[in-house]
């Protein structure tokens, strides 16, 4: 007699279906402890991760079953009037474009922002769970995280996680005591405090737009157009980034989103501005 396949299809690999098979199911999650997480059932976990995916920021062909050609422009600077977020929204998988509208600054809590470059689930899953470490810590201790401590986290799990074939590249900004703060976290543990970064494949042309015009003393206008251009360039120059530029700014009162502009009106607003200058 053939099978008959019920509603509880969708059940499975939940805990529903394992409770109902008599499975073990796998411990709650924890951050900083990887062996709360379910593995591969091989001999060399670390040695099938790097068989299987090539890294984020070494992609060498070693004959990997899945090759992730991943692409993006994500940025941050610290100035004297707070922190300015600018990504863009395109996700590609080689050359085709999967995506035009992702949102790649994830809002941890409204004094934290991070960005998403790597994998989108790596970083979507990691950066939601460091919101809710950073509100037990709240409540644990009656005040906000620091900006410091919450990158320190996440650099924590990463570096539990080193050579599972995670890929993140992120830049965690906020305001907290000291003022506005920016530091880098990436799949290998790597946390660096700066004033600008510039994360994914468009990243060397938004860098060269950064350093040639970034001030500490910009103004809040200044800052905003700064992000704003370095994303148009990377977009322009780069074909895994485009769609659309989203902006926040991070004040002493927590995130605001600036704006949300398609690229391609930015190109068409810039030629105007260069036209008229040459006029002049």
């Amino acid at each position: 007699m053939a099978a008959v396949i019920g509603n509880d299809v969708l059940d499975i690999g939940s805990r529903k279906a394992r409770r109902q098979r008599g499975t073990p199911m796998a411990p709650a999650l924890a951050m900083g402890n990887p062996g709360q997480f379910d593995v591969p059932n091989v001999a060399d976990v670390r040695h099938r991760s790097r068989r299987c995916c090539v890294h984020l920021f070494h992609p060498r062909d070693e004959d990997q079953s899945v090759k992730f050609m991943k692409g993006t422009t994500t940025l941050a600077f610290k100035f004297n009037g707070g922190v300015i977020v600018s990504v863009d929204s395109r996700t590609t998988m080689g050359a085709y474009i999967s995506s035009g509208t992702v949102k790649k600054v994830i809002e941890i809590n409204p004094f934290l922002l991070g960005t998403m470059a790597g994998g989108a689930a790596d970083c979507s899953f990691w950066e939601r769970n460091l919101g809710m470490e950073c509100r037990l810590y709240e409540l644990r201790n009656g005040r906000r995280i620091s900006v410091a401590g919450a990158s320190k986290l996440l650099a924590n799990v990463m570096s539990s996680y080193r050579g599972y074939g995670l890929s993140m590249g992120t830049m965690i900004a906020g305001w907290d005591e000291k003022g506005p703060q920016l530091y880098y976290v990436d799949d290998d543990g790597t946390r660096l405090k700066g004033k600008i970064f510039s994360v994914g494949s468009g990243s060397t042309y938004a860098y060269g737009i950064l350093d040639n015009y970034y001030r500490e003393d910009l103004t809040v206008e200044e800052a905003i157009d700064l992000g704003k251009r370095a994303i148009y360039h990377a977009a322009h120059r780069d074909a895994a980034s485009g769609g659309v530029n989203n902006l926040y700014h991070m004040t002493k009162d927590g995130f605001v989103k600036i704006h949300s502009i398609d690229v391609n009106d930015m190109h068409y607003e810039f030629a105007e501005e260069r036209a008229r200058a040459m006029e002049t």
